[in-house]
């Protein structure tokens, strides 16, 4: 069996790093930020297409992208935390599935994040932003992450919070399921998937037994 996570809402909580980088970002450019419940609507999305649905203009998006950036960076591990139950879903899913990421974040920061969380070991390959063309919900994240394993009759299944994640996986030819842990209601993950649960740990020991 291959399982492959995403990561925001899903297995970690980074919501206090990511509204702390568009604060900054807005401030740095004396522009006015948006309300969180603005900016927590559109995690997941990734941070050009979040800017772009905040107000921020085409022609300036990037140098936003950029600042943000930078500055996550700095604090991304220190305020970034697991969700509860997180690690034991980890380590019951890698005892009996192969493993990997997906994720629209910046890959490298998030394999930082994953390793200062002492997980990344745990999985087989991390695919973030800058690794393919077009982010979830289009198919290639998913694709691309199945180039590393062996995928001929393997069970392949994808666990993620929100909406995104699940049409990924449908439009890659992969089972679903949504957690409730991150950032989609209830009602708009049953749009896309039968199989919901309030976390990933949850979601793992159906898996188990059907290993």
């Amino acid at each position: 069996m291959i399982i492959l996570f995403d990561l925001d809402g899903t297995l970690i909580d980074s919501t206090d790093a990511i509204l702390e980088g568009f604060h900054h970002t807005f401030d740095t450019y004396e522009a006015k930020c948006p309300s969180d419940e603005d900016i927590k609507a559109l995690i997941g999305y990734p941070l050009d297409v979040m800017y772009g649905e905040l107000g921020v203009k085409k022609d300036v998006v990037w140098d936003y992208v950029n600042t943000y950036k930078e500055y996550y960076q700095k604090i991304s591990t220190q305020k970034t935390y697991l969700i509860e139950s997180a690690r034991e879903a980890v380590m019951l899913a890698h005892s009996f599935a192969s493993l990997g990421i997906v994720t629209t974040k910046t890959g490298k920061y998030s394999q930082v994040i994953m390793e200062h969380l002492k997980l990344m070991e745990y999985f087989r390959v991390l695919i973030g932003r800058e690794h393919v063309e077009n982010p979830k919900p289009h198919e290639e994240p998913i694709l691309k992450a199945l180039e590393s394993f062996d995928t001929k009759e393997q069970e392949i299944w994808m666990i993620g919070d929100t909406k995104l994640d699940l049409i990924s996986a449908k439009n890659a030819g992969v089972k679903s399921i949504g957690v409730l842990s991150g950032y989609d209601t209830l009602e708009t993950l049953q749009e896309h998937t039968d199989i919901i649960f309030d976390n990933a740990l949850e979601a793992v020991k159906f898996l188990q037994n059907r290993a």
